[in-house]
């Protein structure tokens, strides 16, 4: 993609770069155990689908996962719209999952995630 294609969606690029560089600490433990394949399958962080940057997206099971740090507990409204246009836009399923259990329970996470897919 070129520059001038669509603006909007390069900056959107750009911004999913950059939060890859700066990851929160839940996400930074949960992507080190995908990239041991504790999944058995390709993960992305920080992807892109516009107009937003999902934390982490399963291509093969169409599937969105969100750690939810605290600031997601006063957005659920927010959140399940968000949800809702992703899944109706581009056919994905969304699991959120609590920072703190990522941090608190790996093993409880990835189960989760596990069973999702």
């Amino acid at each position: 993609m070129h520059r001038n294609d669509s603006p909007s969606l390069f900056s959107l690029v750009d911004f999913a770069r950059e939060h890859r560089k700066h990851p929160t600490a839940s996400e930074r433990i949960f992507w080190r155990a995908v990239c041991q394949r504790q999944l058995g399958m390709r993960v992305r962080r920080q992807h892109p689908l516009h107009p937003f940057i999902v934390d982490f997206f399963v291509p093969a099971h169409r599937l969105v996962i969100e750690i939810d740090g605290g600031i997601h507990r006063e957005q659920r409204e927010q959140d399940l719209a968000r949800d809702r246009y992703l899944a109706t836009t581009y056919g994905v399923r969304v699991l959120r999952i609590d920072a703190k259990l990522v941090e608190r329970d790996l093993r409880a996470a990835l189960w989760l995630v596990r069973r999702a897919m």
